[in-house]
């Protein structure tokens, strides 16, 4: 099919074929995604499947990342289960509602740059961790009603389904790509159990998905500051994870397809979608990297396919339910695992002999933090704020200072590395105070004065000179410097030495 211009995007071509078909095929993987985490938060099937029409259809249109799906998530439905067992599921849209706005905050505020603090190593954990639960939460799927395994021949007819669709899936793009490979593996599976009467789990064996189109519902909360303190926790940390996880989904699909999505607008997009949905009876969510993944390997590039899925999706729940709910959990299962294999970042395993030892802890330990805690936000702190110790620690190493005594007798120190909390010690044993000359001539050049603690290890130095009857001057500091003593002169003093024929090269942004 020919390439036209797409109506969200006038500078991006979409293929409308493959776009459309990628939408489906989506919308049918975040059916039983959507039905297990509203089950998971302890809330009723549409409830899921309301946040996930709502998500993707706001999030595909006004979003930050053409391509990317959002969603009800379970990283969502982990932090609002308690809430829904103390407080009820006003409550719960309620929280989600002040989530959205926290979210848009965030994004006019334009915080989404600080992903860029998030490392690479703690990038690959997040991204492997997430593989192995979406691979775990479908080992499930080999389990009775009861919680016991099958076995015999329904195991053994489950698990050919499963690997059915999981061939389709690997095999077909290796012969054609016309059409999307996890679609045709669906509808195969589908075809086949339906001719043959084959008695297999359904989605209707889950939950029924029959309704009507959202229903719009303001919270029935009281507006006072108890119910503020209640709810405020809970959408906080629920703002934070679905920035995180949508944010991060955004760098991946950016890797994938090579181009580069707007995080600020994505932050606003998220936002606005998840006050929607807490109004429209849904229990919020945010990006979904599995559903993510299925539409950019379908080739999927614009807003057209979430548009698509999203619509497709309230298709389903208000006229296709009796049909949907015959779909065969085996293809579903089979479609997940292959989204897990191709999730997980394999080449990650070949580099640990070749990356760092610090950033494969990093990586390791953000990989079982998302694995066992199901927390992501907790696990990118902690990745972030260890990449971040080891990186002080390094740098705390690095300072140096070449020392010389000049014609006129003057001692100079001339520092190399920054200045900052981690080196003050190492800073403070370059000098021999009892020995050096009257005057001193500390050396900035080739060093940055970075944090308040570099400021007055600037000042202890200054007044172990003066208690012996010498002098100090601070040479070549940068602007940036110059104005952190400004800012300090009234809490400590030193003696900055001007030098009006060097310049300082600033950072610019």
């Amino acid at each position: 099919m020919k390439k036209y211009l797409n109506l969200f995007d006038f500078s991006q071509e979409v293929n409308y074929k493959t776009e459309i078909l990628s939408g489906i095929t989506v919308a049918l993987a975040l059916v039983p995604e959507a039905i297990a985490f509203a089950l998971i938060a302890g809330l009723s099937p549409l409830t899921g499947l309301y946040a996930a029409f709502v998500m993707g259809l706001v999030t595909s249109i006004f979003g930050g990342r053409p391509g990317m799906i959002s969603g009800a998530t379970g990283a969502v439905a982990v932090v609002i289960v308690t809430l829904a067992q103390q407080h009820g599921v006003e409550y719960v849209f309620a929280a989600v509602v002040l989530a959205g706005i926290l979210q848009v905050i965030t994004g006019m505020l334009r915080l989404g740059k600080l992903m860029r603090l998030v490392p690479h190593p703690v990038i690959f954990g997040f991204v492997n961790g997430l593989a192995i639960i979406i691979f775990l939460s479908q080992v499930d799927q080999f389990k009775a009603a009861d919680g016991s395994w099958l076995s015999g021949g329904t195991l053994l007819l489950f698990s050919g389904l499963v690997l059915l669709t999981m061939l389709v899936i690997w095999g077909l793009p290796r012969i054609s790509k016309a059409v999307p490979a996890s679609l045709v593996a669906i509808l195969l599976v589908f075809g086949l159990v339906l001719f043959f009467g084959i008695d297999t789990r359904t989605i209707g064996d889950i939950a029924s998905i029959k309704g009507g189109f959202p229903p719009f519902h303001l919270p029935m909360v009281p507006l006072t500051l108890e119910t503020l303190q209640i709810i405020f926790p809970y959408a906080a940390i629920v703002a934070g994870v679905g920035l995180i996880e949508s944010l991060l989904t955004l760098n991946i699909v950016d890797e994938i397809t090579e181009t580069r999505g707007r995080g600020n607008k994505e932050a606003v997009a998220q936002g606005t979608a998840n006050i929607l949905s807490g109004v429209f009876s849904g229990m919020g969510g945010c990006a979904m990297i599995g559903q993510s993944l299925i539409n950019t390997s379908n080739g999927a590039r614009a807003r057209l396919s979430g548009i698509v899925a999203a619509l497709m999706l309230l298709v389903f729940i208000m006229f296709g339910a009796d049909l949907i709910e015959q779909v065969p959990m085996a293809a579903l299962t089979g479609l997940m695992i292959m989204v897990a294999l191709g999730t997980f970042e394999w080449a990650s395993l070949r580099t640990f002999r070749r990356m760092p030892k610090s950033d494969v802890l990093v990586m390791i330990l953000v990989t079982l933090v998302t694995i066992f805690l199901h927390n992501l936000a907790l696990a990118v702190l902690v990745g972030v704020i260890i990449a971040a110790l080891v990186f002080a620690w390094d740098n705390a190493k690095r300072i140096r200072a070449r020392k010389y005594i000049d014609d006129a007798g003057v001692k100079h120190y001339e520092i190399y590395g920054p200045l900052f909390f981690g080196s003050v010690t190492l800073f403070n044993e370059k000098f021999d105070v009892l020995n050096d000359p009257d005057e001193v001539i500390i050396d900035f050049q080739e060093s940055r004065v970075v944090d308040m603690s570099a400021i007055e290890a600037l000042n202890k130095i200054t007044e172990r000179y003066q208690k012996v009857g010498k002098r100090v001057h601070l040479k070549h500091l940068s602007p940036d410097c110059k104005r952190l003593l400004k800012n300090a002169d009234e809490i400590i003093e030193v003696n900055v030495l001007e030098d009006p024929t060097y310049k300082v090269v600033v950072d610019k942004f």
